[in-house]
Order: C-alpha cells, then structure tokens, then sequence
C-alpha cells in the first residue's frame, strides 16, 4: 500500500492539479491510502477541514477512483504541520502545490514548498495548476 500525505490549500485549480497527479501515481498501485492535510493559518471562526471546498473536492475525487482518504487538519506553520504529518502517519510521498513565478523567480520554490523540502527525506511532488483544470 501507498501512503500520500497531500497538503492541500483554497484554490480549487491547484487542488485539482494535485488530485490528478495522486490519481496516476495510485493507478499504477495496488491500494492507497491518502491523507488530505489543510493547515489552517489563521482560523477565528473555528471552520473545519470538511468546510474547505478544495479538501472536500479532492476528496471525492480521489474516493471515485477508489482511494481510501482521510482528512487531516491544523493551525500553525504549513511547512512545520506538513512535516509532522509527513512523520506521524509515516507517509510514502509527499504531495504539495506550486505557485506561478515570474521567471527569475522560477529557480526558487515556494518558501513552504522549499521548507518541505529542504526539511524531510521521503520525496516531495511539486503539482503546478494551469486555469481551468479538470
């Protein structure tokens, strides 16, 4: 069994980019397990994991291909959450989203997506999203 670790923010468009590389990467699997990780970073009115549009499409987009998905969340530093879970559920890959750069920016990543990395030994896929992805 694969087990994913897929830290997921609000936008829709990046969820989906990521939901679609999870999907090819369990095609290829016998069983997965998929754990959707939504850090909250500043969370007032006490909203849940479930009330994320972007975690609750992934989700079902990943159980209609028959994952097995668990919904995760936590307030603080993405970078430090993400690495925690990444531990804690002994996770096989890690999957994150990229941001758009401009070109001179394009040689660095994210600073939660560089921390990521910099920060663990499992692999990390970087997802980028294109406008309307499906």
């Amino acid at each position: 069994m694969v087990r994913i670790l897929l830290a997921l923010d609000d936008e829709l468009p990046q969820a989906r980019a990521q939901t679609n590389a999870i999907r090819d990467i369990v095609d290829t699997a016998e069983s997965a397990e998929v754990y959707i990780l939504h850090v909250f970073s500043d969370n007032p009115e006490g909203a849940s994991v479930q009330q994320v549009e972007a975690v609750r499409e992934a989700q079902e987009r990943l159980e209609s291909a028959g994952v097995h998905v668990n919904l995760l969340e936590a307030s603080g530093s993405s970078s430090d959450e993400i690495l925690r879970f990444a531990e804690e559920y002994d996770v096989d890959q890690i999957c994150v989203g990229g941001r758009k750069r401009s070109p001179a920016g394009k040689a660095l990543f994210g600073s939660v997506t560089q921390d990521v990395i910099l920060g663990t030994h499992r692999p990390v896929l970087v997802c980028g999203s294109t406008p309307g992805e499906t």
